[in-house]
């Protein structure tokens, strides 16, 4: 369809959001149901109303944001991502997503366009899992992933604050029911790739066939304090020096077993941390990502040896609690060729790939046909400040998206 579609509008929204919550370095920390949270999305309801959008809040912060299609009995497809940030964050990585989708709202509603389904626009709450874990979470309720309960409980890794006082707090503690969104005939979602490869190969856009599996776990080493001083080296049960061993133990694991999988040592805290004293506890968080869920159990299986076999030398215990996992996700192949052929209608050149990084998009693929939509990022940067996309890749997203997400609005039942 030859729609109005502006993506000037579209980056110029892109920076009036960026506006709320900037940090040096031309980013944002605009972190999941805090103040600045509430601003960007009575920002995003502001823009929705103007076009006629019917904008709903369910009970766990997700905002939805309707258009009707010519028969609103049919499911309604989903098209969104998430506008909140890491604490030093950038302007895209969420927002994108959400703001391309609003963008085929309007230009749908200055031409008088109806699609044949509903489309929803959707802002999910708290992707980034940096203030309530996990990531993903108010997708992970909507979805059945986590229920209504475990979500509003769930306490702020910051301030302690409890998810659902938060909700209250920011205004947004919606009353539509969170499954809802659940029942929709497919969603699409469009973001950043958040790593180099499109920019490295020349690809204008990536079309998502699926995920990595993922484990993350938060490994404690439990030792003992003792003075640095006056305690000899064999009677030590050195917390960190155990730990130091693990995480290269569990990096040389990766290394031969599957090095086109990841690991992260993501946080690290260390007690007491202080001068003169053996480290007695260490707590770190530690994730694995393959595109194969067997692999992926092999990595954690060997890793478990190796930090046993550690923890008994070295006069110390471990332990290693999973707190956020993904089997590996297949995206939709008839979504994905959607995609692929809006592109080639624009003359995009695209690249099918995978997914490293966990996306709202992993949880909707477990109750409805989901598909990603990816455009570069200068340098393969994002989670920092200085993250940056092209005008050009984010119009040559927009349109291949529009055309795709139309295309299941007047066809997919």
């Amino acid at each position: 369809m030859n729609l109005p579609l502006s993506p000037d509008r579209l980056w110029d929204r892109l920076m009036e959001l960026a506006e709320i919550g900037p940090i040096p370095g031309g980013g944002n920390n605009r972190q999941a149901l805090s103040a600045l949270d509430g601003q960007a999305r009575t920002l995003l309801k502001r823009w929705g109303e103007e076009i006629g959008l019917a904008v709903t809040t369910d009970r766990l912060g997700n905002m939805a944001l309707r258009r009707e299609g010519r028969d609103p009995t049919r499911k309604p497809i989903l098209v969104g991502s998430h506008l909140d940030t890491q604490p030093t964050g950038g302007k895209f990585d969420g927002p994108y997503g959400v703001l391309a989708g609003l963008e085929i709202l309007h230009a749908l509603h200055e031409s008088g366009t109806l699609t044949e389904a509903p489309i929803i626009v959707v802002n999910w709450t708290g992707e980034e899992g940096s203030r309530f874990s996990p990531s993903l979470i108010g997708c992970a309720g909507a979805m059945g992933i986590l229920t209504e309960a475990d979500v509003l409980d769930r306490r702020a890794n910051d301030d302690g604050e409890r998810y659902g006082d938060a909700l209250k707090a920011t205004g947004w503690d919606g009353t539509a029911e969170p499954t809802l969104l659940a029942g929709a005939a497919a969603y699409f979602e469009a973001h950043i790739e958040q790593g180099p490869v499109l920019e490295r190969e020349g690809y204008d856009v990536g079309i998502v066939t699926g995920g990595f599996a993922t484990e993350r776990a938060l490994v404690t080493v439990t030792g003992e304090t003792s003075h640095a001083g006056t305690t000899p080296m064999e009677m030590r049960r050195d917390a960190l020096l155990a730990t130091a061993e693990m995480m290269m133990a569990a990096e040389a694991i990766l290394y031969r077993v599957a090095p086109d999988g990841r690991m992260t040592v993501c946080r690290f805290m260390v007690d007491p941390g202080a001068d003169g004293v053996v480290p007695g506890e260490v707590r770190f968080s530690f994730d694995y990502r393959h595109p194969s869920n067997a692999t992926l159990n092999q990595l954690l299986s060997e890793a478990d040896a190796a930090f046993a076999a550690i923890a008994l030398r070295r006069k110390v215990s471990v332990i290693r609690e999973p707190y956020w996992t993904f089997r590996a996700v297949v995206f939709d192949q008839g979504l994905a060729e959607s995609l692929r052929a809006a592109a080639d209608r624009h003359g995009a050149r695209h690249l099918d790939m995978l997914s490293g990084a966990g996306h709202d998009a992993y949880h909707a693929a477990a109750r409805m046909p989901a598909v990603m939509l990816f455009i570069p990022c200068h340098g393969g940067v994002s989670h920092h400040p200085s993250e940056s996309i092209s005008r050009e890749w984010s119009e040559k997203g927009l349109r291949v998206l529009a055309d795709a997400v139309i295309a299941t609005a007047n066809s997919r039942e």
